[in-house]
């Protein structure tokens, strides 16, 4: 019989489940006195994370996935993830029944509920059952001060934030943070107001768990973990992605990566929601075809206004490059739509990363020793670019302000040439930080490592609780 049992509540995206289930694995492979189940809500706007999530259930059978019934999304007004953290409020009743029916049934008692970032309701939920919370952060311990920095910040002003108000003072940032790197939707009223019921609702759980290491991010973790009216910080870092599906496309890509010599590609590639119209796209190409650099480039439409529809992707790289672009690069460069990212970017070819700077491609990068040209497009990218370029050192400045809103903007190719050159330049200090960083995200997950000690703090404080 087992010990303990924690129950995770994702958020229904692809990136927010696979992290939580790498990190189950690790739990479960660590400590087999543990088990584990998984509240899975449907993702409202699509089938996908669905399937992929039955294909994920699939292979983890030592991991129990509990469905819950389809809800009726709310209607998106100006701010996704305000949405977002309202279609998840509404499964409250539903997460608290599938405990109940699923877990509290049975033998094994419950050590934890761990809910990840847009599900700080379910934190009510624990509470009424009297299991402890935890919170499984996705995202950077920076980031994650921001959040914690909202209610104190509410006290003071009382509203979202401006783009023309001063320079914010945000613990877990070692520098003042210009409010050009504020994320969106905390510009946004309805938005600001979510995140700051998220950040009011974190403080209450029983501890944060942060896909981080301790290496990577010391200033944030140091006021984290010193800071008394917060509760316990477990750094497990990092927590890596699994690879998407194989596909017949994904062999081309990486046929054409082995043929390139090594460190000599920069690989652009703007995550599951980072497309770009015609003419931005026709300034990306013109940057790398002055540049003469190799590259792999995967170029995606932009997410479509209406959330109930998935982009659709370019059929014909043709009609939206520039004429003639592709039959003058093709010796020295590969236009592709999706690519296996992790893969790519554990190639030893790959010696650059043009990247949005979500978290998950971060990691991604970092530990595998590949630098990073910052281009954050929506979510809390902004302030991870800021952080990675003015604090961490580990990506050169490409447009670290940009935002999706702004997509009327052009980043000129005069702007994004000179920043990849940059970043391929072998005596670019930011090539040899990354290299370091990579080596040190791969000890601290060994036995002795700092994130493997986390771990083991995390396990034994969760089954000394329910003693």
């Amino acid at each position: 019989m087992k010990a303990a049992e924690l129950v995770f509540v994702p958020s229904p995206g692809r990136g927010h489940i696979v992290a939580i289930i790498e990190f189950a694995k690790r739990l479960l492979q660590q400590d087999e006195r543990l088990s584990v189940s998984i509240i899975v809500i449907k993702r409202p706007y699509s089938t996908t994370v669905d399937s992929d999530t039955a294909d994920l259930a699939a292979s983890n059978t030592n991991i129990r996935f509990i469905y819950l019934p389809q809800v009726d999304p709310p209607v998106i007004k100006t701010c996704f993830e305000n949405s977002m953290s309202v279609y998840i409020e509404m499964h409250k009743s539903h997460v608290k029944a599938g405990i109940i029916d699923h877990v509290l049934s049975k033998s094994t008692p419950i050590a934890g509920l761990v809910i990840d970032l847009f599900c700080s309701p379910m934190i009510d939920v624990a509470n009424e059952l009297d299991v402890p919370s935890y919170l499984f952060f996705t995202s950077s311990a920076a980031f994650l001060g921001l959040m914690l920095y909202l209610p104190i910040r509410h006290s003071e002003i009382g509203s979202e934030f401006f783009i023309s108000d001063p320079d914010s003072i945000i613990p877990t940032f070692a520098n003042p943070v210009p409010s050009r790197f504020i994320p969106s939707f905390l510009l946004d009223k309805d938005g600001y107001a979510s995140f700051l019921s998220h950040g009011t609702q974190f403080i209450k759980t029983k501890g944060f768990i942060i896909n981080t290491f301790a290496e990577l991010e010391p200033h944030a973790i140091k006021y984290l973990t010193s800071a008394p009216e917060l509760p316990p910080v477990y750094t497990v870092g990092p927590v890596l992605s699994v690879e998407d599906k194989k596909k017949p496309e994904f062999e081309k890509i990486m046929q054409w990566l082995d043929n390139q010599p090594s460190s000599s590609v920069v690989f652009l590639c703007f995550g599951s929601l980072g497309g770009f119209e015609k003419p931005q796209l026709e300034e990306i190409a013109t940057a790398l075809e002055w540049s003469g650099l190799r590259f792999l480039w995967s170029v995606r439409p932009p997410p479509p206004k209406d959330f109930n529809l998935k982009p659709v992707e370019y059929t014909n790289f043709s009609d939206v490059l520039p004429a003639g672009f592709l039959d003058r690069t093709e010796n020295r460069g590969l236009v592709c739509g999706w690519a296996p990212q992790v893969e790519v970017l554990a190639h030893e070819a790959v010696g650059g990363f043009v990247s949005h700077c979500g978290w998950n491609s971060t990691l991604e990068s970092l530990w595998n020793g590949v630098p990073i040209a910052a281009w954050p497009v929506y979510a809390e990218q902004q302030p991870n670019a800021f952080q990675l370029v003015n604090e961490l050192k580990l990506a050169v400045e490409l447009k670290s302000d940009y935002r999706i809103t702004q997509a009327d903007k052009l980043v000129m190719a005069e702007e994004i040439e000179k920043s990849i050159k940059s970043l391929m330049d072998t005596e670019n200090p930011v090539r040899k930080r990354a290299k370091e960083i990579g080596e040190k995200a791969g000890k601290a997950l060994l036995d002795g490592g700092s994130s493997f000690i986390s771990l083991g703090r995390f396990i034994d404080d969760i089954l000394i609780t329910k003693k």
